[in-house]
């Protein structure tokens, strides 16, 4: 189930805004096609990034993926839980999987982030 109170990129990363701080983690999808996730290299508190910037990667079995930053602004936080448990992010990847909290440069660039139903549509385009 895609939950509908988040926003998505074509690379499958959500994105969750509360209070001008962005939560963000990748799909389901993303994490059923890396298959299990056994390591996350996430970037350091205080770290400047761009809109769609490379901020880090997750490795599976399979493969090693880039990770990307659905908008600009400064790691305010990683999720120190990923380093010990990396499957988490297969476990619960829209809640206990989250990978960085960024407070945001610009709110606005949320806007341009897909909705539930688009996601839902991309996906269907893609599988």
């Amino acid at each position: 189930m895609i939950p509908k109170d988040l926003r998505y990129t074509e690379e499958h990363e959500w994105i969750k805004v509360e209070n001008g701080e962005a939560t963000i983690g990748i799909t389901e999808h993303a994490s059923q096609e890396l298959g299990e996730i056994v390591f996350a290299e996430l970037p350091e508190v205080g770290t400047q990034f761009d809109k769609m910037a490379e901020f880090g990667s997750v490795e599976s079995v399979k493969t090693v993926s880039s990770l990307y930053l659905p908008v600009s602004g400064e790691i305010s936080a990683i999720n120190e839980d990923i380093s010990e448990q990396p499957e988490t992010i297969n476990n619960a990847p829209y809640s206990e999987g989250w990978l960085v909290r960024v407070k945001l440069s610009d709110e606005k660039e949320v806007e341009d982030l897909m909705t539930q139903e688009q996601y839902e549509s991309f996906l269907e385009k893609i599988v």
